[in-house]
């Protein structure tokens, strides 16, 4: 007598559906409020630092104007 092979899918079928699930090897996701937060921060920081520039700059600027004024009226 001739097996045939749907008889065999059949029966290994419920074998298959039975063995255990992989263990997970990738770390669980990280929640979206952390990554939204490193996001923010790395796009902060070099506008902060362009703002205290900016401010150094200015400074300077006027230090200068007052030397010059200075130095014009003597």
């Amino acid at each position: 007598m001739k097996r045939r092979p749907i008889t065999c899918l059949l029966l290994l079928l419920p074998l298959y559906a039975c063995r255990p699930a992989p263990p997970p090897t990738e770390r669980p996701p990280e929640p979206q409020a952390a990554r939204a937060t490193e996001l923010r921060d790395a796009i902060r920081a070099p506008q902060d630092k362009a703002r205290s520039v900016e401010e150094t700059t200015r400074k300077a600027a006027e230090d200068t104007r007052a030397a010059i004024d200075a130095a014009e009226r003597q």
